[in-house]
Parts: structure tokens; sequence; C-alpha cells
């Protein structure tokens, strides 16, 4: 995916590693309680691979990196405030760890859930 060539190597970043980055990022965000799939027959592939970014999609086009997530909030959380503290979070962990700039993060919030009071 990103490649820099410097005096002593290369480093390359993967898709997966940007996507496992995005999604640990926002399973942190308050109000968050789960990622979704983006439709069914990604959710019916994603039964089978187990993949540990469920949820988010990256899309990268040589210089900036754009991200949608898929989200599940938290039955009576403020969800324009989740969605852009989500945004937010991962936006700045994509950048600090991978040095790539993240020109937009889309939130897309896919279901609420209630939370067990026991």
């Amino acid at each position: 995916m990103s490649e820099t060539k410097k005096n002593m190597g290369n480093i390359s970043i993967s898709y997966n590693a940007i996507a496992t980055i995005a999604f640990q990022s926002a399973l942190e965000s308050y109000g968050v309680v789960g990622l979704a799939t983006e439709n069914i027959a990604r959710g019916i592939s994603q039964i089978f691979s187990k993949a540990p970014t469920s949820g988010v999609n990256i899309q990268y086009d040589g210089d900036i990196v754009n991200i949608d997530l898929y989200v599940i909030i938290e039955y009576g959380t403020r969800i324009a405030s989740v969605t852009k503290s989500v945004a937010n979070n991962v936006k700045f962990n994509v950048e600090k760890m991978v040095g790539i700039p993240v020109n937009e993060v889309n939130v897309h919030v896919r279901g609420l859930r209630v939370s067990d009071t026991d």
C-alpha cells in the first residue's frame, strides 16, 4: 500500500495494518459497543474469515487515506458526539502510528444497542 524509500531500506504498510489501527481506535471510543459490516454479503464472508477489521473500509490513493467505519452505538448516548469523537480518535491514531495523512473518516451508524444493566 504505502512505501517509503530511504537510504537504509523500504517500509511497506498494508491495508490490514491501517484497518486494524482504525478498528481498535473506534472500539476504544466512548459510546461505541461494536462494529458492523457494510452489507450482508460482506458480513457472511467475515463470519468465515474471522478478520479483526470487520466494519472498516480503507481507500488509499497514494498520498492520503479515506476511512469508512460502520459502528454500533450504545443506546442513550448522543449519536453526533459519539461519531465526532470516533472520527477524531481514528484520524489521530492512524496519522500518529502510520505517518500518512488521513483525508476523511466517515462514520456510519448501523445500529443502537442497549447495555446490560445487571
